[in-house]
Parts: structure tokens; C-alpha cells; sequence
């Protein structure tokens, strides 16, 4: 029985579509895939009326390139796309070199962008209508199954008059796009992936920001959603490290980028709420790591002390920031009460000493 059944999916796998069989949907829908010259990063944003888009639609290496594929997907297309760009092939020949040697290129649909801002779009002659691409310095845009051009012409022209991260100018490039009209069967899933050499969580990969939208009537509202908590959880830490590794390359502005970048959520937060004690720390950290306004980052952390005094967190902040404008006894006072309340806790205990290390001739 069970080798019944083997061979059962073994055919139903690999054999051809029979006339009147299901044949596989056309995936992908519409999407974008760009490049941001000063920081380097490179990503990949997409919306579909199908079911976890994000799955096979975007492919991104740093310092490579992004590649956005879809109507009826050859997901081979995505990492032999970016081994081609890694072999120094622009991005016309890799997806020359792609569709060669794939017998039903009539139904792909791929974009390219390499680390210098190089792309190109191709479009099969049989992908579903409207259908097709539109590409320029730093950005590649194509759509299947949309309701006209005017979608794939919104995508271009929101990312191109866009400012801010790439994150930021691929979703404007999405919600520019459904507001066009979109897919004309609809919303279901969508996807946002970046990419930075070492930008990932705590800096173990290049994910800079990598999250999906498998199945929700609403998919660029939720990923817009989902992306402002990745963007206040994750996101200000990377920006803080990787402002660092573009420092120390000379990289100036997108350092200065970075760190402000790292601040404007929770700023946001708090105008909204004056009193959001996470806001107040979280900017105070941030001032007191880049060294952008000491003064405001000692009267942010005070002020969160006041809301939330049992925050040991918030006075080590306190501590740094005043040990970073100069006043090194206050810095010590502040840690040397915090060592006294928390005995076992080696970090706490490490500040006083460093703090006083300071103060030696």
C-alpha cells in the first residue's frame, strides 16, 4: 500500500499536466526589488492574491543583489539569479542565462537589481494579463494579473520619489501599487526582505529585516503593521551596530542615516505618548550610544526614572550618559548604588570600575 502511494505522488510530481489536470497558479502578482547606494542594502517587496507569496518570491544576498520572481515561479531562478551576480554577470545576462535553459520561459517572471544599482525585468509572453516590468538605476518593478500598467507604473514612481530607508521605499511602493488597483483577484499574502552585511539580528546574519504575511485580507496593511513592531524591536539595535561598521569604513552619511533612523520610531512614540516610559529609555539609550544629544539622553532617562523607579535598566542608562557628558562622579554614585542593590549581577558590577578607570591621569 504504502508503495502505492509512493508512486502515486511520484507521478502526480513529475508527470506533464494533463488537459482538464489543475495546473500550478501563477504566484508573485506584483513586486519590486531595489538597491540603496549609501547604505548598501538591497531587498525585495511583493503582494499577491496567493498563499505565502513569501515563500518563493524574494531572494537577496548583501553586497550582491535581490531578485523578485513570480507569475508560475521557477524557484530555481532565486539562488542561481544571485550565484550568477556573484560571478560578476550583470543583470540582464543572469536572467538571460536563466531563461536559456528553461523550457517554459514564456511563464516566468523575474526581476533583478545587483549591488550597483544595475537591473533589468523580464517577462514571459504568456504570463497572464496585464502583465510586465518597468527598470532604472537602483530598482526593478513587474506585475502579472494586475488590473492595468498603471499598477507597475505606481510601483516605479513611489520608490523613485520616495526618501528614507529602502525599507521605507518598498513598502511605499506597495501601498502605491494597491492603491492603483493591484491584483485584480485580490489581497492574500505579501513580503518585505532586506539585506545588510551583518545587519541581522544581533548581528549573526545579513536578515536586516525579513518578515512575511502568509494569508490576511489586508496583506500591505498587516506588513506594514508587522514591520513597525520588527522596526522598534529589532531594527534600532542593528541600525546602532551596523552605524559603526559604516563609521569605521568612512561611510559618514550612512552612519548619520543610521542613527537617526535608530531614534525616529520611538520619537514618534513619544509624541503620541509623552509618558511612554519604553520610548524614554530606548531614545535615551540611543543618545547616550551615538553621543547625539547627551543632555536630552540624561533628561529622557530621569524622566523615565520618575515613571518607573524600580527600572535598574534606566538608571545604568543614566549612569552612561553622564559619564559620557563628563560628570564621572554622578556616573559613579548612580552604578555604585545599582552594584550595592543587585550583588550577583557582573554587569552592573564592571561600570565603576570603568567609570573610575577614567577618571586616572
Amino acid at each position: 500500500m504504502r508503495k502505492a502511494v509512493v508512486a502515486s505522488i511520484a507521478v502526480l510530481v513529475l508527470a506533464p499536466v494533463l488537459p482538464g489536470a489543475a495546473k500550478p497558479r501563477p504566484a508573485g502578482t506584483y513586486s519590486i526589488a531595489g538597491f540603496d547606494p549609501v547604505a548598501g542594502d538591497l531587498g525585495v517587496a511583493v503582494q499577491s492574491r496567493y498563499l505565502a507569496v513569501g515563500v518563493g518570491a524574494p531572494f537577496a544576498k548583501a553586497n550582491v543583489g535581490a531578485i523578485a520572481i513570480q507569475c508560475f515561479q521557477n524557484a530555481s531562478y532565486g539562488p542561481r539569479g544571485l550565484e550568477l551576480l556573484e560571478k560578476g554577470l550583470s543583470p540582464k545576462e543572469v536572467v538571460d542565462e536563466l531563461i536559456r535553459a528553461d523550457p517554459e520561459r514564456d511563464l516566468r517572471q523575474v526581476g533583478v537589481v545587483d549591488a550597483h544599482g544595475r537591473s533589468f525585468s523580464y517577462t514571459g509572453k504568456n504570463c497572464p494579463e496585464w502583465r510586465g516590468g518597468r527598470f532604472g538605476p537602483n530598482y526593478v518593478v513587474q506585475g502579472d494579473i494586475v488590473v492595468g500598467e498603471a499598477v507597475v507604473v505606481s510601483l516605479e514612481k513611489a520608490f523613485v520619489n520616495t526618501g528614507g530607508s529602502l525599507a521605507d521605499r518598498l513598502l511605499a511602493a506597495l501601498d502605491a501599487a494597491e492603491a492603483a488597483g493591484g491584483d485584480r483577484r485580490g489581497k492574500q499574502s505579501a513580503a518585505l526582505l532586506v539585506v545588510r552585511k551583518n545587519g541581522g539580528v544581533s548581528g549573526f546574519s545579513d536578515r536586516f529585516i525579513d518578515i512575511r504575511v502568509d494569508d490576511n485580507p489586508d496583506s500591505v496593511r498587516e506588513l506594514k503593521r508587522i514591520y513597525a513592531l520588527w522596526e522598534r524591536q529589532f531594527l534600532a539595535l542593528s541600525r546602532l551596530r551596523t552605524a559603526e561598521d559604516f563609521a569605521r569604513a568612512g561611510n559618514v552619511e550612512a552612519a548619520r542615516l543610521e542613527r537617526e533612523r535608530a531614534r525616529a520610531p520611538f520619537e514618534q512614540d513619544l509624541r503620541a505618548n509623552p509618558n511612554d516610559v519604553d520610548a524614554l529609555e530606548t531614545i535615551a539609550w540611543v543618545l547616550t550610544e551615538t553621543g547625539l544629544d547627551l543632555d536630552r539622553a540624561v533628561e529622557l532617562a530621569e524622566r523615565a526614572i520618575k515613571l518607573a523607579p524600580g527600572e535598574d535598566d534606566y538608571r545604568a542608562t543614566l549612569a552612561e550618559a553622564y559619564f559620557r557628558k563628563g560628570n564621572i562622579a554622578k556616573a559613579i554614585e548612580i552604578e555604585t548604588e545599582l552594584v550595592q542593590k543587585n550583588p550577583g549581577d557582573t554587569d552592573y558590577a564592571k561600570s565603576p570600575d570603568r567609570f573610575k578607570a577614567a577618571q586616572k591621569p
